[in-house]
């Protein structure tokens, strides 16, 4: 059984209390800033469909998939975050480990989105 609380005001606080205190003992809680919002998702895609269809990158037309890798690797590095290179497991070649977009918050995806727009209105693509 789960419980999700959107700790908005007093009377949704009151129902996550109530509800830690009537839980099974062993049970996890939980609390993050919310995720990133449909709206900002939607957005997102939208902007890397454009780059899809208008940049080639190492010689070749890039999906929006490859696009937001590469955005997300590049808007980590700008923040300072690391973004690893390791070793694949299967021993061919590397694997990119970054944070996905779904994980973001709300605010995070806001830069996010600032970040991307602004790369892109500097490769001449406009938004």
């Amino acid at each position: 059984m789960k419980h999700y609380f959107i700790l908005s005001h007093n009377t949704a606080r009151q129902f996550a209390i109530e509800a830690v205190k009537t839980v099974p003992d062993g049970y996890i809680v939980e609390i993050k800033p919310k995720t990133r919002s449909l709206e900002q998702n939607a957005m997102l895609h939208s902007i890397l469909q454009t780059v899809a269809s208008k940049i080639q990158w190492a010689n070749s037309y890039r999906d929006a998939e490859t696009w937001k890798r590469l955005l997300i690797a590049a808007w980590l590095r700008a923040r300072g975050e690391t973004v690893e290179l390791l070793p694949a497991i299967d021993n061919h070649g590397v694997d990119v480990v970054f944070r996905h977009t779904s994980k973001l918050s709300v605010e995070e995806m806001s830069e996010f989105l600032e970040y991307v727009q602004a790369w892109a209105v500097e490769q001449g693509i406009q938004i």
